[in-house]
């Protein structure tokens, strides 16, 4: 195709935003060799590259550069970015690429573009009009100590010209302020330009009408790398690791960094144990006493070094040592007092370290209580134990090297457990199962369902003997009926809350018992049966229920729900769903006597339970313990006629008279 050919690529942006000219080149044979880039406008070429050399005309200085990555951003490799574009740039832009060493030293690869601009802002305009902005700003990099100007020409008469610094007005910026000015043709001038001033400077033009229009540039402040800080003396902890830091700053970024000690380079390459870090601090694995000394840095970047650090002086000193540390656990009831000792010394003998005794609940850094606390010598006195009192206390032993701790926890006995929470319910026709959340996590709480129906006022209650299990479920509901339940938690110590009351209705019967038998028969195929043939075996994994499915409406079953009972009465011990005709319960105690029922649940939620089956478990531990005293005593009866026969064989010969 011949450049005459090709169809020009038409953009359109606003002044102060940005446009990307997409130019690809083509190569002979798409092979590369060397090229010429030039970008030229009416004839006249404002940007060029070859081999690494970049020419830009003085109008585009700042705002013109080639696309870097173009080929990863689906661009060609002679796409080039203007900024902060101005209402001059309008006009014809060519992309041409020359190769000097071949003849024809050009191809049809030459693009046309045509730049409009409209009067759209990169930033919202508080009403629309027409654009306000003639030259906007364009990024500057300027040497620490520099003067910068920021143009920023309006068009028309009447416009008020503001300047902003990420976001702030430059008055309002304390340390700018008393070196920036604003000139009549809104023009930004920084004096004496410091590295704190690097950032993004935006210009804002308010027209007569309240038309507003702004575009904004990058300052970029660079300086040689310098020490911004650098303490007098920095102590280390013996025979821990530590850090020695160099507190720098440098743009361009830093290139090198020069540690020395005592007055000589201290490479850390030549040194065991120390190590640069990425940010050029020093890293002892194990500090000993040779490391102390004085350091200083010095920083280094390309333009290079303001000068080294004041000395640092490094002092190893060996952490603090506790003489008297607090119990793991301490147990008080409420109301008595309790000592935690704690004691430390230097590790040097060099003097008694600052010692620090923090509170801290659960995770939530909760305070001392200052009216019940005493802190005498590293000892912690507490008194009248509460019981927001429990949870772990830390001992910290501090001096200038480091700081070492001492945990010990706090358990406050005879405290009533909290109520149950998060009481949550599903209903069946005949029966509602619950479930809760502990108000405190104890071994051996125990809990108590409280239930009634809405419309009496006699509560009924249900123990739960099973202290892991924190659900239940009440049978022999009324159908249709709202019932009121609560969760009653109880301990050694006594019975705590009751957890919020909830109530829920029990589904209504899908079978209406006034109607006539003649209709229920009718209806039969949709009634589900309940499990049939119940199992309870010992296997060497624990115990394994196994059922058959109904057989009346087996397709309708949903799950199967499996409830095992201890003892005589008819308190729950433990729960199971699941969705086969087996299930294996792991553990059982011993000497004891279980019943077990399967109840299942249809699609429409209702029940069907089996017959219950009892299984009595007998004493494994004690039979075996006799088992075993009865194979040992057979053993040692065998070995004892064993001894008497060899001993008469061996001893008791018999002797020939003659």
């Amino acid at each position: 195709m011949l450049e005459e050919d090709k169809e020009p690529n038409y953009y359109t942006a606003g002044v102060g935003e940005y446009a990307v000219f997409n130019c690809d080149l083509d190569f002979p044979h798409e092979t590369p060799i060397p090229y010429i880039l030039q970008w030229n406008r009416d004839t006249r070429t404002v940007f060029s590259w070859y081999d690494g050399h970049v020419t830009v005309d003085n109008s585009y200085k700042g705002r013109i550069h080639l696309l870097d990555d173009a080929g990863h951003r689906g661009y060609g490799q002679g796409s080039i970015n203007l900024t902060n574009i101005r209402e001059s740039d309008q006009g014809w832009y060519e992309c041409r690429v020359i190769f000097p060493n071949r003849t024809p030293n050009s191809r049809n690869n030459g693009t046309w573009f045509h730049l409009a601009i409209d009067g759209m802002s990169p930033f919202p305009t508080t009403v629309a009009g027409e654009t306000l902005l003639a030259i906007p700003p364009v990024n500057k990099t300027a040497m620490e100590g520099d003067t910068v100007m920021f143009e920023c020409v309006a068009k028309g008469e009447g416009t008020i010209v503001s300047w902003f610094r990420e976001g702030v007005s430059i008055p309002e910026i304390q340390d700018l302020r008393r070196r920036a000015s604003i000139g009549t043709d809104g023009t930004l001038t920084i004096k004496s330009a410091a590295m704190g001033d690097l950032g993004e400077y935006t210009c804002m033009v308010t027209g007569e009408t309240g038309d507003q229009q702004s575009a904004s540039a990058f300052l970029n402040v660079q300086y040689k790398a310098k020490v911004i800080y650098a303490p007098r003396e920095v102590y280390l902890p013996y025979g821990k690791p530590a850090l020695l830091d160099c507190h720098f700053r440098a743009n361009p970024p830093l290139t090198n960094l020069r540690w020395e000690k005592d007055g000589f380079l201290f490479d850390p390459y030549n040194v065991q144990g120390v190590f640069y870090r990425r940010n050029g601090s020093l890293y002892f694995s194990k500090v000993d006493e040779t490391h102390s000394g004085s350091y200083s840095c010095t920083p280094y970047n390309e333009l290079g070094t303001e000068g080294p650090s004041p000395l640092i002086t490094v002092i190893v000193q060996r952490p603090p040592m506790f003489t008297v540390t607090p119990q793991h656990l301490y147990m008080r009831k409420l109301g008595e007092n309790l000592e935690i000792p704690c004691d430390a010394r230097d590790g040097d003998d060099s003097h008694r370290p600052t010692i620090m005794c923090n509170f801290f609940l659960r995770k939530d850094g909760a305070p001392l209580s200052l009216e019940r606390t005493v802190i005498i010598g590293g000892n912690l006195t507490i008194e009248r134990i509460q019981e927001h009192d429990r949870g772990l206390y830390q001992c910290a032993a501090s001096n200038e090297a480091a700081t070492v701790v001492a945990d010990t926890e706090l358990m406050v006995l005879n405290v009533p457990p909290r109520a149950p929470y998060n009481l949550s319910a599903n209903s069946s026709k005949n029966a509602v199962t619950l479930t809760w959340i502990p108000g405190y996590v104890r071994p051996k709480m125990e809990y108590s369902v409280w239930y009634r129906p809405t419309d009496t006022s006699e509560w009924r209650t249900m123990k739960i003997l099973s202290r892991k299990i924190t659900e239940a479920t009440v049978n022999n509901l009324n159908s249709g009926r709202e019932y009121e339940f609560m969760i009653l938690s109880q301990d050694k110590h006594g019975d705590g809350m009751f957890s919020k009351a909830l109530r829920i209705f029990t589904q209504p019967s899908s079978i209406d018992e006034n109607s006539a038998s003649e209709y229920r028969s009718q209806q039969d195929t949709e009634i589900m049966g309940p499990p049939r043939n119940v199992r309870v075996q010992a296997t060497v994994e624990g115990y394994l229920v196994t059922w058959e499915p109904p057989d009346l409406g087996k397709n309708l079953v949903r799950l199967y729900t499996v409830r095992w009972y201890r003892g005589p009465s008819e308190h729950l011990y433990g729960r199971a769903e699941t969705t086969d005709t087996y299930y294996l319960v792991k553990t059982l105690e011993e000497e004891s006597f279980y019943t077990f029922e399967v109840a299942a649940m249809s699609l429409i939620d209702d029940v069907a339970t089996s017959e219950r089956v009892s299984l009595e478990v007998p004493a494994y531990r004690r039979n075996r313990a006799i088992s075993m005293g009865i194979v040992a005593g057979i053993g040692f009866l065998a070995a004892a006629l064993a001894a008497v026969w060899w001993a008469r064989k061996r001893f008791c010969q018999p002797t020939n008279e003659k």
